[in-house]
């Protein structure tokens, strides 16, 4: 299947290859002679990027938009919202600038010098650092908390400041308000006797909320550049340019294009170090037994990282990074290349460590099992995301994964299953198709149709169902993508029940990561790669084996129960550049038949959980908490600790609902207890996991009703098994 997949994606896609091959041929010759200084200038760089996004995207996005003026303007508006989201850096008077070049972003993909970008950051870079100098003015002056004033959060609510005192108006309502939170936080800590404020008085505490919020914003300041470095900043223009065709088609510059290789993987090359930011520093929160940074007995938790080096290069000073810049510089592309870390130790003194990478890989993403031993032996299984290890054909897959973990389940004589995909974001489609075979017999999974393509109906050809008992899905919001198609033709075989939320996220497209500097296979004219990075673009739909698409529709569970995100405005169905919904004819497949019907199943639970207290508290609480987020924030005293406190008391009755009066009886598949040994780390992990299942009131629901599955099918086999009279 997979082999069928490749092939006729390379057959899709090898007109777009080729040009790409072609452009940086001709780019190639036409810099033949020049320095080598020319090849680094980085706004050549840039042209070729964007000349090659605008290939890809007219020539293999599903369904591309016309790349002109219109476009142009939509991306121009989409880049200056990603660099200001809040208005608080540009002037009214820069947007009208900046007009100027929103008809250009076209004719620059298609050739012409790149101005409009340069145009953008060189103001942007201007109006930080007069932020810089003005936050640091007014956190100098005094802050008083009794006037009834607001600061208005929401931006769709506000203009562009046109002036410098709108400017310093709206920031020191900003700064104001940051102050007023850390102040009343610290008299909060002072009413509950924390020893840090126990006994202080106001003006000390103010003082304290002034110096505390003085080096946030330091902190935050030094991070925010380092962060926004020019390529960083060019790849927020690429993204507002990709992300007008689809949400999900994205630039990818190469250090972030491994980052989400690693993601996917579940795996990546480092040092085996856990860390953390603190006050601004990055120091180091554990390590992993048996990697790198532990094998080499000279770093230590609280050890401070100062700077990063690759290798013999001059190594980056790191002081004041976001954690996850750093942690990119410390991951590599290879098992074995080499990391040299300047470590200040917690006794002030300096050293240089150097670390060969090892494969490190990240439990927490993969399949994990355990047992519910309530009414019935249920078993659990929880599926972070659909991981596959495309690098490595011997490395994990989620499809192999689950399958080992049921056969552990039957094992142990469980009556049912649950699989949860909550907050699963998706992943492999071809472990999707595989995963299903385990439940399933032969048949389709998946329709899949690309642009002006017939619909490809993909098959699960595994050798056989291992499950075929009681089973129930459970999904979120956050449930996208394959874990969409595995819910729905769970849902479409009438093969289980699905339980959650009103919706999932309803992301139905496919995408493939295509390189923006491929090489020429011809050793002839073949050249370096440059680093232009890839897109991940959005080349097909997939559609459920019932001729529906989950795109912005997402599947509705069987049985709705009441969250706390289900008024959030997050799903693709609240993107304006989402596909649109459409179907196509259904596949042909067999209904599953497990010997009973669902349908008393379904609609007593729906009773239960309509009668729910818990769940209708839930619900209400969430209904009041929302009205919350359009409201300005007030900056006076009394209003603040008002509102603030109607919060918590919504909030803390919110986590009352939600928890459950007494624990499910949740315990280890023994193998799995077994491999963990004597390692404490391991075991401790382990508990924690096996606690966040009990005291979950979704999973509890989610069991009870397979309980009655369970009910139905111990009947239904009865039936079979008595004799004729």
């Amino acid at each position: 299947m997979n082999s069928l997949i490749n092939f006729i994606m390379s057959k899709r896609f090898l007109p777009v290859l080729i040009i790409l091959i072609l452009c940086g041929l001709f780019v190639g010759y036409g810099v033949m002679g020049r320095s080598d200084k020319s090849n680094d200038d980085p706004k050549g760089k840039y042209e070729r990027i964007l000349k090659n996004i605008g290939i890809v995207l007219e020539q293999g996005h599903y369904s591309p938009k016309k790349i002109d003026d219109k476009f142009s303007r939509e991306a121009m508006k989409k880049f200056i919202e990603a660099l200001d989201p809040d208005k608080s850096i540009f002037y009214k008077k820069d947007i009208t600038l900046f007009d100027k070049y929103q008809n250009r972003i076209d004719d620059e993909i298609h050739g012409a010098p790149l101005e409009s970008f340069f145009a953008v950051i060189n103001v942007f870079r201007q109006r930080v650092d007069e932020q810089e100098v003005l936050y640091d003015k007014l956190m100098k002056m005094p802050f008083e908390f009794n006037k009834n004033e607001a600061l208005i959060t929401d931006p769709d609510k506000r203009e562009y400041p046109t002036t410098e005192a709108e400017m310093q108006e709206y920031s020191r309502k900003r700064l104001k308000s940051l102050v007023l939170a850390q102040y009343v936080d610290l008299q909060e800590a002072r009413q509950k006797r924390d020893k840090d404020s126990a006994y202080k008085p106001d003006s000390v505490l103010l003082q304290s909320a002034v110096t505390t919020v003085t080096k946030q914003l330091q902190r935050f300041l030094k991070s925010f550049k380092n962060h926004n470095t020019t390529d960083g900043l060019f790849s927020t223009f690429a993204n507002s340019i990709t992300g007008i065709m689809d949400p999900h088609t994205t630039y990818f510059a190469p250090v972030d294009k491994r980052s989400f290789d690693e993601q996917l993987s579940g795996t990546f090359y480092g040092i085996g170090a856990q860390l953390k930011p603190v006050d601004g520093k990055i120091k180091v929160a554990s390590l992993i037994t048996g990697m790198p940074a532990w094998k080499s007995g000279e770093i230590k938790p609280e050890d401070e990282i100062i700077k990063i080096g690759q290798g013999n290069a001059v190594p980056v000073d790191i002081t004041g990074w976001a954690l996850e810049d750093a942690v990119k510089l410390i991951r590599g592309e290879k098992q074995g290349s080499e990391v040299r870390l300047t470590i200040k130790k917690v006794d002030g003194s300096i050293k240089v460590v150097s670390l060969l990478r090892d494969k490190i890989t990240l439990e927490d993403t993969y399949a994990k099992s355990a047992i519910i031993t309530g009414t019935h032996k249920v078993g659990y299984i929880r599926l972070p995301e659909f991981y596959a290890d495309f690098n490595d054909p011997n490395g994990r897959r989620s499809a192999t994964d689950m399958a080992e973990e049921v056969k552990k389940l039957k094992a142990q004589d469980v009556q049912g299953i649950v699989i949860d995909l909550r907050g699963n974001p998706g992943g492999s489609l071809s472990d999707v198709v595989d995963m299903l075979g385990l439940f399933v017999k032969n048949g389709p999974v998946v329709q899949v149709k690309g642009r002006d393509e017939k619909a490809n109906v993909l098959e699960n050809r595994t050798e056989g169902v291992i499950y075929t008992g009681p089973l129930a899905v459970m999904v979120d919001e956050l449930s996208a993508s394959a874990s969409e198609i595995f819910a729905a033709a769970i849902q479409d075989y009438h093969r289980g029940i699905i339980i959650g939320s009103s919706s999932t996220y309803g992301k139905g497209t496919v995408q493939r990561s295509i390189p923006l500097d491929p090489q020429a296979e011809n050793s002839l004219f073949s050249r370096p790669a440059e680093g232009l990075g890839d897109i991940k673009l959005t080349f097909r739909k997939y559609y459920r084996i019932n001729g529906g698409a989950t795109q912005k529709k997402g599947v509705v569970s069987d049985i709705i129960i009441p969250d706390r995100m289900e008024n959030a405005k997050f799903r693709e169905k609240d993107n304006a550049d989402a596909l649109p919904f459409d179907t196509i004819p259904r596949a042909k497949y067999t209904l599953w038949n497990p010997g009973y019907s669902y349908a008393p199943i379904v609609n007593a639970a729906k009773i239960s959980v309509g009668e729910n207290s818990n769940f209708k508290g839930i619900k209400e609480i969430v209904n009041k908490l929302d009205q919350f987020k359009d409201q300005p924030l007030p900056l006076n005293i009394e209003k603040y600790k008002a509102q603030q406190e109607s919060i918590k008391t919504l909030s803390k009755k919110l986590e009352e609902y939600s928890k459950l009066a007494k624990p499910l009886p949740v315990v280890s598949i023994p193998s799995d207890m077994a491999a963990l040994g004597s390692d404490t780390a391991k075991i401790s992990d382990q508990k924690s996991f096996l606690k966040s299942i009990g005291s979950d009131i979704y999973v509890d629901e989610t069991v009870k009703i397979v309980d009655q599955i369970i009910g139905e099918a111990l009947v239904a086999q009865n039936k079979q098994l008595t004799p004729v009279q």
